[in-house]
Formats: structure tokens, C-alpha cells, sequence
């Protein structure tokens, strides 16, 4: 992996996401704008990077003083290297506990799928290359 080709994929997330590529859990709850572009979108982010990179899937909590408010994801990539392209989402304290890896499902996403082929695609159409296959 070379680090152009990771920024290259980081601009293109960055100026992929959107609020119909949030997730709809966060979107109802007011989270994302333009200001904060990367919330709601950690989940189909690593996935993207994932089918990039290969690697493994990470996970990790996000508490908000003693509240649970859900699940963080980003990549382990191969050479072992933790990257999260949207840990800049949480500007309010939030803290996301230590992840543990997690394999990727086969087959098609049962949740996001919509949301997911909709920035895969952008990010493609972004680095001008055909998307990637959903699960690659």
C-alpha cells in the first residue's frame, strides 16, 4: 500500500459522504451536517477501506459519559497499522473503547446496503475506477 493511495481513498470518502450515506440511526438523530461530515458513515467507511486494503474489520463502543450511544468502526490494516478515517466525528467528548477485531460477513450487507453501494460508488466514480464488488 502506498500512502497516495491511501490519501487518495481518504479524499474520496471525505468528499463522498453525505446525509444519504449516513446511517439512519444517526441521521435521526440529528448528527451529521455538513460541518461534521464523517458522522454516522464509520461503519460503510471501513468497509470501503476494506475492500481497498483488505485487513480486518475493527470495533469498538462509543460511551458518552456513562451512556452506551452505539458501535465505532475502522480498519487493522495488513501490515498491522490501525487507521479510522472518521474517528473526527466525535467533537463531544464521546470515547470509544479499546476494538476488537471482527471478519467481514460474506455475501451481500444485510444492513446499510443501500447507503454502502451508494459511497462505494462514489469513491469509485471519485478515483475514476469501476466500484468494487459489494464484499470484495
Amino acid at each position: 500500500m502506498s500512502p497516495g493511495n491511501l490519501e487518495a481513498l481518504a479524499q474520496a470518502l471525505r468528499a463522498s459522504w453525505a446525509a444519504d450515506t449516513c446511517s439512519p440511526d444517526d441521521l435521526a438523530r440529528a448528527g451529521w451536517s455538513p460541518d461534521n461530515p464523517a458522522w454516522g458513515h464509520c461503519d460503510i467507511t471501513a468497509l470501503v477501506v476494506h475492500d481497498v486494503f483488505g485487513g480486518e474489520l475493527m470495533v469498538g463502543e462509543v460511551h458518552h459519559g456513562e451512556e452506551r450511544q452505539g458501535y465505532h468502526w475502522w480498519n487493522r490494516l495488513p501490515s498491522g497499522v490501525e487507521l479510522d478515517l472518521t474517528r473526527e466525528q466525535f467533537r463531544d467528548g464521546q470515547i470509544v473503547t479499546a476494538g476488537r477485531g471482527v471478519e467481514r460477513p460474506p455475501g451481500p450487507l444485510p444492513r446499510r446496503r443501500e447507503e454502502y453501494l451508494l459511497l462505494s460508488g462514489r469513491v469509485a466514480a471519485h478515483l475514476g475506477r469501476p466500484p468494487e464488488p459489494p464484499g470484495a
